[in-house]
């Protein structure tokens, strides 16, 4: 029998999201239904992003069409980004969550890069997805690289970038209620062995590490750039909720229990660092998933998320101590978070 063509075949691995990037992908937001009655604010918020970005690597923002690439363009002018570093994509999307619906870069231990194409359903949730799923060929065609379609006996694989974070090194973090629950199944009939032998041959994750649920409010139903990130190749940060009355407080207990007990991809204990969870956001009656473990790790900043919460300055104190060559910076994302998403899911790196 042929060997299936694969990434860890041809020695491709997905970077941590602390290596050098060539780039960040966002998507310019254009679906007013996703911030009911809080739209206008966050054109403003994805400027002010883009400002801190631009001083440190190219942005590539996707635009639905040359309409909206001048009003992109004029709110970061006027926010103070360095043009020269922004470049305007028209293609189509459905939705602004690049994280999700953007491809998973891979590098070889050549310097190549190359593009994951997941299959992407709008989180088994939404209808309108189609253009999303798009995403991963069209950018691949525009940076002329090679890509793989994930896939498992004939199948193709659902995967979203928020659901998984990496070492670098082989280890992967995800969450069962992500990728193994009924609710919003992505690959229904798809066992864990599964998934972690789907894992190893696209992104070379020799070692997953299953954590239990995500947090309150999140729509995607347990994405765990939401609940634990690595910082280091050794290092975790995971949410903490000290409130013994709020949703979180079980959850994020049994997540902060089981990571105590897990090793990195050499079977050595990790450092778990607790991260505080800013106190519940609601709009309109619905609980918002608020999390500083959204943050972007870029070339020389970490952008992390703040909610005009007395644990903001907790949060970046924390990350300040672990992210020592980087400065760590807060962008405001009271607006942002309607959505039900912030800083990470907004991004995707594409490794230099």
């Amino acid at each position: 029998m042929a060997q299936i063509d694969t990434p860890r075949r041809r020695g491709f691995r997905m970077p941590a999201e602390w290596e050098p990037h060539w780039a960040t992908w966002l998507a310019w937001p254009h679906e007013r239904s996703d911030w009911p009655g809080k739209f206008k604010p966050v054109a403003w918020v994805y400027g002010d992003f883009v400002r801190h970005l631009s001083y440190c690597e190219r942005v590539f923002i996707l635009v639905e069409n040359e309409a909206l690439r001048e009003k992109a363009r004029k709110v970061c002018e006027r926010a103070g980004a360095v043009m020269e570093q922004v470049e305007f994509v028209i293609q189509p999307t459905n939705r602004s969550w690049t994280r999700d619906s953007c491809p998973i870069f891979v590098k070889s231990r050549g310097g190549e890069v190359g593009v994951t194409d997941w299959h992407f359903n709008g989180w088994a949730k939404y209808d309108n997805w189609q253009a999303d799923d798009a995403l991963p060929a069209a950018i691949a065609a525009h940076q002329q690289m090679r890509a793989w379609t994930p896939e498992l006996d004939g199948r193709r694989i659902v995967l979203e970038g928020g659901s998984i974070d990496v070492n670098g090194r082989g280890s992967l973090l995800t969450t069962e209620e992500c990728l193994l629950s009924p609710i919003q199944a992505r690959n229904p009939g798809l066992t864990r062995a599964d998934l972690e032998r789907v894992l190893r041959n696209y992104l070379a994750a020799t070692n997953v590490l299953w954590l239990r649920n995500g947090i309150a409010g999140d729509d995607t139903h347990g994405h765990v750039d939401d609940l634990a990130r690595f910082v280091n190749p050794t290092t975790i940060v995971v949410a903490s909720e000290d409130d013994r009355t709020d949703a979180n407080y079980e959850p994020l207990k049994e997540n902060y229990q089981i990571l105590k007990l897990m090793a990195d991809e050499r079977q050595v204990p990790l450092n778990i660092v607790k991260l505080p969870m800013p106190q519940a956001i609601y709009f309109d009656g619905q609980r918002l998933p608020a999390s500083y473990a959204n943050f972007y790790i870029a070339n020389q900043l970490v952008l992390v998320p703040t909610f005009n919460d007395p644990s903001d300055r907790i949060a970046l104190n924390t990350l300040a101590r672990l992210f020592p060559d980087r400065e760590v910076r807060g962008i405001h994302c009271l607006d942002l978070v309607l959505g039900l998403g912030t800083l990470h899911c907004m991004t995707q790196q594409q490794p230099l």
